[in-house]
């Protein structure tokens, strides 16, 4: 995660999805993601789709970076 500090570093503002449980911690079935960001396991010939639970936590991931997004739009007088 290297990547992180020397992004922030350079002024790239970072919105990790953090934890959702009980999102994160199923174990039921394989999941890809991280409280870094949401992700996907797509196998070695990308047949496979993403689960219902790694869209959530796409879709979770892209509602907290449009609320920071929103909170650091420039008002132009």
């Amino acid at each position: 995660m290297t990547w992180v500090t020397q992004l922030t570093h350079h002024g790239v503002i970072f919105v990790p999805t953090g934890c959702h449980a009980p999102l994160m911690f199923q174990m039921d079935a394989v999941q890809g993601g991280s409280p870094h960001g949401a992700g996907t396991y797509a196998g070695p010939d990308g047949s496979r789709m993403p689960s219902e639970n790694e869209l959530e936590r796409a879709k979770l991931q892209g509602e907290g970076m449009a609320k920071v997004a929103k909170k650091l739009k420039i008002v132009e007088a």
